[in-house]
């Protein structure tokens, strides 16, 4: 039997030779044409028989014989072929139909598919259609078969019919060989779209947690039933009678304190079928982005965002404006907020609130700053900034040894006209420098080059990111954490070192950096911290000290046990209570029971030990009702680890209890507030423990007979427990008396304004009572820390405006390991240098922790937190503002009250020909001649100089331009370094010299490997280089120029060389951070330690002998001894000094002012 297909094609050649169709054929085709079938269907409406054809579609266009050639009249046959479309629509059936081309085919280019012209769309212009096709022998499909019976009796079902491949090519057909199709039988009894009452069919269902711990007590239902069909068993199982296995219904389940969930139900059988629904814990929101302040001019547009997590994820959001909710139906109730042509009076402070079926959040405010027109953003007039000149410089026509260089406001600009910024994007143009001056100043010997400030303006900002670098320790023995797991929330991000180091980069947008340490070995309690950071871009380093686990109790899952928290003999104290776990309480993760041995490690942190606070996890905060942060105060914390011998899992515990011993709560209405919290590890916030309608009242109090021969009782307090996957717990209670109090770090004890340090971490503890205050015996109660910026740092605290001895606190500050010291107060403080006006001061009660005894460290101060009374103008400046202050808090002037720290840094001098802040890295500008050629990355480099002599001796680092061409012997800066005295050698010191690194300059043309000269102060003499820096030096031409015995020179090295070399050298995203690190490796003498204690003989890269200058004899002697040289000495001594004076006078013009040094 010959192919079917040979013959159409000469049928509908010959039909074109007989001219049978007219060549304006309608577009619609008649029913006949579209299908062999049946009736025609509609072209936009696929048919639905088809519903499982993957095919593919192709039209074949046959040309009208005798037409033009690439024309567009001419006639075509059009075959389609079955199609399943990208979006999942059957395609349409087989059909042969005569059809005028569309335009866009009639010039398409062709391709062959199985021996026939395939047309694409939008083909090149210019090509014309073909006028002959292909047409082959090729296999094709025989008649469709009869229809099969209904998959289902009743309801809803399917049936199918089938077709064969016939051909004598042997190639495969195009296509499905299969159909399906709906078909409808009568209505089941019961039947809805998820089930069909199917009195023979069972649903077998399980509800459990994400971890797979079974869920009892769990609601179960069905979409389309009303109501509840069944409630899990024990073991989280249920079962559900009638319904089909085949429905995959859709089965939910719902629980007191989790969120609800959903699954679909799966045939494990012809007439069962089985569904997992997880739970999940309902988790309040939190904010993972804020909204950010913004500038922006009148008649632009801004958007704020406002991103928030948790179980199940927050959809609903408001906003306020000042205060005030806007308007959802004008502004919406999703997370951006859009402003559009904004007016003057649409600034203000913005911030959003973000509610889930837990609770709700609310993120931090944002300031939009709406200028006028043509009010300018930057002020083009720099601000003043002092810098320190040289002992022996002054300023032209005399004056003191500062000097103003400028600087440009920290402030935004708004994005050019018309182009609002995008969500998120707080403005990408800065106010910078936009031109610098030369300026030379004199100084003895030399002139000193210097660039200040001459224009400020708008350019792109530089890019900050947040940097944190630390060390994590044990809290008991201070050795090293080695690899020590870091987890960013739950995702792990990196380990710590072998010696216990870690950098971690702040993620864009971050407002609470929450970092868990994990202990590899699992002898440490995972230590959950709240690190501190500068979102301005400066580096902040931190000491994390991790919690040493308890030692294991044994106990027996039969029995249970009783375990104190606290006390005991090392403490010196009775115990603040115990963890009761009851008989046969325990199980698996997955629920099951446990019976058999249990090792019980409890680690409790007691705040009655003061040492104690350095290791407490998290910053003792939690959500409140409103979705604010609030502080809490504790009673003590503690980890549970249970476990079977020999496993790694933990064991559950259910109903255990926790007893406090009601003789440590004393302070009024502590004992009706006290909850148990535990802690959420992602977010480092507490959360309330219990149901809750069962917050706030979970400790119960109750009488206990003691067994001794006097009869006495003693009460407790007494909380339910459930130990799941949460470890860490609190006894807490919440705190409304809240304060914030403002700390300043300064570079010297001279506090100048101009010389305030960013990037000190100041912790503030909480010590509660004063002695004498009839409260709690507690050491501490809380502990906050904050990151010192511009404007110094505003430190959360509890304060009391009754009492001023009702709250007092601790207060320390640290930067990059360095502890700074406090104001003095002894004899007695002085308010000009506390920074507290009287009588204010005398109310704090500021005092110096070694105030009472003088070998105590001058790192701290003690103060009472009094809370600003209501009328009295001299407190309402500071250093303690009220809660809802916080904004006078952060923007209060330098000249208000404010608490003190300085550096310890004697004789220790630098000097920029390029200014720079360092403790602010937006202020760098680019320039050849500056000290750091690289806004993004800051490289630190250090050369450690031993000096033999009986004294500390000034060393001095001069850099200048070496192997660059367009420096060569211009200055880079200066620096000055007192030696500090090795304790294990009396007649030696070292000193840590900053030189500038060698490499890339702004231009980032060629390197440049600065020349740097390093002479010690006084009589020195060179006596020894390092071996190793001597042979590197020698092998990395060029040589440095001959230099005498008094000094060293070298070209600084472009490799980053280590302690062997005598050079550390530490690259960081802040200045200030990378020379904090290199300077206490270099006293520690390694590449990768730390220390403040010099050890002169390790790691060294130069040695020095000094002497002293022998002693000339007094005036009074000379006389004595020879009289005529005596006098002749004086004569010129005095000639010299009028000469001198005569010189300055002169430079001093018209006013007569003399150069004066401090000194002389």
């Amino acid at each position: 039997m010959a192919s079917p297909l040979p013959l159409l094609c000469l049928c509908v050649v010959g039909g074109y030779l007989a001219g049978a169709r007219d060549a304006t054929l309608a577009k619609e085709p008649s029913a006949a044409a579209w299908s062999l079938q049946g009736p025609a269907p509609n072209p936009a409406q696929p048919s639905s028989a088809l519903e499982d054809w993957d095919g593919e579609s192709s039209v074949l266009w046959a040309p009208r014989v005798g037409g033009e050639t690439g024309g567009r009249q001419g006639l075509g046959l059009s075959t389609r072929f079955p199609q399943r479309p990208a979006s999942g629509r059957p395609g349409s059936t087989w059909t042969t139909r005569e059809e005028t081309p569309p335009s866009a085919s009639t010039t398409g280019r062709r391709a062959y598919v199985r021996g026939h012209w395939r047309w694409r769309r939008a083909p090149p212009t210019g090509r014309s259609p073909p006028h002959l096709f292909l047409c082959s022998a090729e296999a094709s499909w025989g008649a469709w078969g009869p229809w099969s019976l209904c998959s289902k009796s009743c309801g809803p079902g399917r049936r199918l019919r089938r077709r064969s491949c016939q051909g004598s090519s042997g190639d495969a057909c195009l296509g499905s060989p299969q159909e399906a199709q709906k078909c409808v039988r009568p209505r089941c009894p019961g039947c809805s779209s998820d089930t069909c009452g199917c009195p023979d069919d069972i649903l077998l269902g399980s509800v459990v947690t994400p971890s797979g711990r079974p869920l009892p007590g769990a609601r179960v239902s069905l979409r389309t039933r009303p109501g509840t069909i069944a409630t899990s068993d024990a073991h989280g199982n249920f079962r559900v009678s009638g319904v089909c296995a085949g429905s995959q219904a859709n089965v939910s389940a719902q629980m007191d304190g989790f969120s609800a969930g959903m699954a679909r139900a799966h045939a494990n059988g012809s007439n069962s079928a089985v569904v997992t629904i997880v739970l999940e814990k309902l988790g309040k929101p939190y904010l993972v982005k804020h909204p950010e302040s913004q500038v922006q001019e009148t008649g632009q547009n801004v958007t704020f965002c406002c991103k928030a997590s948790g179980t199940p994820m927050p959809k609903k959001y408001s906003w306020f404006h000042n205060g005030t909710l806007l308007d959802r139906r004008k502004y919406g109730s999703g997370p951006y907020l859009e402003l559009s042509g904004l007016r003057e009076d649409q600034a203000g402070e913005y911030h959003c609130k973000a509610w889930n079926e837990a609770g709700a959040v609310r993120s931090r405010t944002a300031l939009l700053t709406v200028l006028a027109p043509g009010w300018p953003a930057c002020d083009p007039r720099p601000l003043v900034h002092l810098i320190k000149l040289p002992d022996d410089c002054s300023q032209p026509g005399g004056g003191p040894e500062y000097l103003d260089v400028g600087l440009c406001a920290d402030t935004r600009c708004p994005g050019p006209e018309g182009s609002g910024p995008r969500c998120g994007d707080a403005g990408s143009r800065c106010c910078s420098v936009l031109r610098l001056e030369n300026m030379d100043i004199s100084c003895s010997g030399y002139v000193l080059p210097v660039k200040v400030v001459a224009e400020c303006g708008c350019r792109k900002c530089l890019p900050r990111r947040g940097l944190v670098r630390g060390h994590l320790v044990a809290a008991d023995s201070g050795e090293p954490l080695r690899f020590a797991s870091i987890l960013l929330g739950r995702a792990p991000i990196g380990f710590t070192s072998y010696q216990g180091d870690f950098t971690i980069e702040v993620p864009p947008a971050t407002e609470r950096l929450v970092v868990t340490f994990v202990d590899p070995r699992g002898d440490f309690v995972d230590s959950v911290r709240v690190l501190p950071f500068d979102p301005r871009g400066a580096g902040v380093y931190h000491e994390v000290r991790a919690l040493r686990k308890a030692a294991t109790v044994l106990l027996d899952a039969e029995l249970g046990g009783a375990i104190p928290l606290g006390g005991g003999e090392k403490a010196g104290a009775p115990a603040m209570g115990e963890l009761v776990l009851p008989p046969r309480a325990f199980r698996h993760p997955d629920g099951r029971p446990y019976a058999g041995p249990v090792e019980a490690r409890i680690t409790f942190v007691d705040p009655r030990d003061l040492a104690s606070a350095t290791a407490a996890p998290s910053d003792l905060r939690f959500v409140d009702g409103s979705g604010e942060l609030a502080p809490l105060r504790t009673y003590g914390m503690f980890s549970v680890d249970l476990r079977a011998p020999g496993y790694a899992e933990q064991l559950h515990a259910a109903h255990a209890a926790v007893r406090v011993a009601a003789e440590h709560v004393r302070m009024p209405g502590h004992a009706e507030a006290l909850a148990l919290w535990s802690l959420d590890p992602e977010t480092g916030l507490w959360e309330e423990e219990g149901e809750r309608e069962e917050r706030g009242r979970r400790f119960r109090r109750e009488q206990v007979a003691a067994a001794r021969v006097r009869r006495e009782e003693r009460a407790f307090l007494v909380g339910a427990l459930t130990v799941r996957e949460r470890r860490l717990f609190n006894l807490d209670v919440p705190e409304r008396r809240r304060c914030f109090v403002k700390v300043r770090a300064y570079g010297t004890d001279r506090f100048a304004p101009a010389e305030q340090v960013q990037g000190v971490v100041v912790t503030l503890l909480n010590l509660e009572p004063a002695p004498g205050f009839e409260a709690n015996p507690r050491a501490w109660g809380r502990f906050d820390s904050a990151v010192t910026g511009p404007n110094g740092a505003c430190v959360p605290a509890f304060c009391d405006a009754e009492r001023p001895d009702a709250y007092t606190a601790l207060v320390t500050a640290v930067l990059g390991g360095e502890e700074l010291e406090a104001a003095p107060s002894r004899p007695r403080a002085i308010a000009a240098t506390v920074g507290v006006t009287q009588p204010y001061l005398d109310r704090l009660g500021y005092r110096r922790t070694d105030h009472d005894d003088p070998a105590f460290k001058r790192t701290g101060f003690r103060v009472n937190l009094a809370r600003p009374r209501v009328g009295r103008e001299s407190e309402t400046r500071g250093p303690v503002y009220p809660w809802r202050r916080l904004r006078d808090c952060e923007d209060a002037p330098v000249t208000d009250n404010h608490f003190r720290f300085s550096r310890v840094e004697a004789d220790k001098y630098e000097y920029d020909v390029v200014p720079f802040r360092e403790g602010a890295p937006a202020s760098w500008t680019g320039d050849l001649l500056a000290w750091w050629p690289n806004p993004q990355e800051f490289r630190a480099c250090f050369l450690k100089v031993r000096l033999q002599g009986p004294q500390e001796y000034v060393v001095r680092s001069h850099n200048a331009g070496g192997t660059h061409a367009d420096t060569r012997g211009r200055l880079y800066g200066l620096r000055d370094t007192r030696s500090v005295r090795d304790p294990e050698h009396p007649g030696a010191s070292a000193a840590c010299v900053e030189f500038k690194c060698g490499g890339m300059l702004f231009d980032q043309r060629q390197v440049d490997r600065t020349l740097v000269t390093v002479t010690p102060q006084g009589s020195c003499r060179r006596v020894a280089v390092n071996t190793l820096l001597q042979d590197y030096l020698a092998r990395h031409p060029p040589p440095a120029p001959e230099d005498d015995s008094a000094a060293f020179t070298m070209l600084a090295p472009l490799d980053a060389l280590g302690h062997n070399y005598g050079v550390y050298t530490v690259t960081d995203q802040s200045p200030r951070l990378a020379k904090e690190i290199a300077i206490g490796r270099c006293f520690d003498g390694s590449s990768d330690g730390f220390s403040r204690e010099m050890k002169a003989d390790a790691g060294t890269a130069v040695t020095f002998q000094c002497r002293e200058p022998p002693a000339r004899p007094s005036l009074f002697q000379r006389l004595l001894e020879n009289p005529a040289s005596a006098l002749g000495d004086i004569r010129r001594e005095m000639g010299q000094a009028t000469r001198e004076a005569g010189v300055a006078q002169a430079q001093a013009g018209d006013t007569g002012a003399l150069v004066v040094r401090p000194g002389q």
